[in-house]
């Protein structure tokens, strides 16, 4: 009998530490993972990420700007897409990211030390990026190196470098702090309005409402989400990308692309829109029905 409780014992301590370890990073999409050929979008602004994970390098003369710097595995697969364009890993001055998941932000402890780059974060999701993710209101077990933010942005602060200007959105509610970056930059002899989104998904199991015993996952998600459709539908866009590949349709321009239809795949005013009013329609049904259900 002592030898079965032991026994029963052991085999909970097992499944215990096998979840655990298994929310140590949620469920990784084969896409994530898989390289893809580094491609040019506008004349200064280029995509090398993976076939879904998007990282983003902007080139300018006193040196480059990163965005995302994705899984902790993610890091050499970046680098290597950024010296297949004939670019230098070393010449990254600032890393930016779109929001604070493991899956946009855990390499960047290492490209840090890689590049020596300066790492600007979007204000409120400072504390889950030197936190290692511990501080994420929603994933705290999905724990990644930390890393020092050298620079805390504010909606509406502008990171500058050679002459490339960024402008910082915080677009909350899939983290508090999530940011959609924007540009405004030179495309095969015109300029053109560049909108990175952050992201805009109501993730399964986030909480937009107050239950009995179940707060909303944080104190003002409803509203912040709100606030992020109103501001991703005021803003100029020409060129759509996004944190994934999948937001923009972007294998589809892609093949477009190497087809012959060039750079031009990527100027999607109309896509834009649609997907907003997608998304924000998506999230409005996810409210009713956690409303509904609360009640």
């Amino acid at each position: 009998m002592r030898f079965c409780s032991a026994l029963l014992l052991a085999l909970v301590a097992l499944l215990g530490s096998a979840r655990v370890n298994a929310a140590v990073h949620s469920i990784e999409q084969p896409d994530w993972t898989t390289p893809i050929a580094p491609f040019q979008i506008t004349d200064h602004l280029y995509y090398v990420g993976s076939r879904d994970l998007a990282s983003y390098l902007i080139v300018t003369p006193a040196g480059d700007i990163l965005i995302n710097s994705s899984l902790e595995s993610s890091p050499a697969l970046i680098r290597k897409s950024v010296e297949q364009l004939g670019f230098r890993f070393s010449d990254i001055r600032i890393l930016l990211i779109s929001h604070a998941h493991w899956d946009h932000d855990a390499g960047s402890a290492a490209i840090l030390r890689m590049t020596h780059a300066k790492y600007m974060v979007m204000d409120a999701d400072v504390p889950v990026v030197e936190s290692g993710g511990a501080k994420d209101f929603f994933y705290p077990h999905d724990l990644y190196p930390p890393a020092h933010v050298d620079r805390i942005l504010h909606d509406g602060d502008r990171v500058e470098l050679g002459g490339g200007v960024l402008v910082a959105h915080k677009t909350p509610g899939h983290t508090r702090g999530c940011t959609t970056w924007t540009l405004r930059t030179p495309d095969q002899g015109k300029l053109v309005n560049v909108v990175i989104v952050g992201s805009w998904n109501v993730n399964p199991g986030f909480r937009l409402v107050d239950r009995p015993g179940k707060p909303a996952s944080y104190p003002s998600i409803a509203a912040d989400y709100r606030k992020t459709f109103a501001v991703l539908k005021g803003l100029p866009c020409d060129v759509f990308l996004g944190a994934h590949g999948g937001y923009f349709d972007m294998l589809a321009k892609l093949a477009r692309a190497q087809a012959g239809a060039g750079q031009s795949v990527w100027i999607d005013p109309q896509g834009y829109q649609k997907a907003v009013a997608a998304k924000e329609k998506e999230f409005e049904v996810e409210l009713s029905r956690q409303q509904a259900a609360a009640r």
